[in-house]
């Protein structure tokens, strides 16, 4: 049976996570967000802190990715990985990790440019979340007892961030609709909203096989 693997783009505090986590019980089956940067770690033997640091953080290098072209670089003891500066290597272990998370069975992947690396992938859904920003900074004001000017900075820096980490690594556009399967408003139809449409759209996809 061939795995069946949902990456999820999100927006800052439109409940991505959420809706992930709410998809892969559904499903019955795992939902990797941090816990990724960990097997990351693992796989690599960087230790888990790096990969915390550079998390969906924009990059402070002029070179250009060589993602794709050079994804075979010939593991982390190779001299091509190990020229390459700190940031691309830890982009490589966590796109490399990726990787082996999908070929091992069905689940559910949070951010971390999971739809480009997984752009080979028949079996993959790519969905994008997004919501209103109004929304989006009352959900995170709530959650972390922020005052509602405080979390519409915070929801408008980290968009900001993990824009330019997706634009850099990956030869798309972060939030463009075109690049992915599904996006989804979850401040109009809520997480099981969004799981029910998720779902509704892979159902749709096996009646055509």
């Amino acid at each position: 049976m061939n795995n069946h693997i949902y990456t999820i783009g999100r927006e800052f505090g439109s409940g991505g996570k959420d809706i992930g986590t709410a998809l892969a019980k559904r499903l019955g089956v795992k939902c990797y967000d941090k816990e990724l940067l960990k097997e990351a770690s693992k796989e690599s033997g960087y230790c888990a802190e790096i990969f915390e640091n550079h998390d969906e953080k924009p990059t402070n290098s002029l070179l250009y990715s060589l993602v794709m072209d050079t994804y075979s670089f010939g593991g982390y003891s190779s001299a091509p990985f190990l020229d390459m500066p700190l940031n691309h290597k830890i982009f490589l272990a966590q796109f490399d990790t990726i990787k082996k998370i999908a070929d091992k069975g069905s689940c559910v992947i949070v951010g971390r440019c999971a739809d480009y690396a997984l752009a080979d992938n028949p079996n993959c859904i790519n969905v994008f979340i997004h919501a209103n920003l109004d929304y989006r900074a009352e959900r995170i004001a709530k959650k972390l007892n922020l005052s509602v000017n405080k979390a519409r900075d915070m929801v408008q820096k980290t968009d900001k961030q993990r824009a330019s980490y997706y634009n850099y690594y990956t030869s798309k556009k972060w939030g463009d609709s075109r690049g992915y399967d599904l996006t989804l408003d979850s401040g109009r139809i809520g997480v099981q909203g969004c799981v029910d449409l998720i779902l509704a759209y892979r159902e749709q996809l096996e009646r055509q096989k």
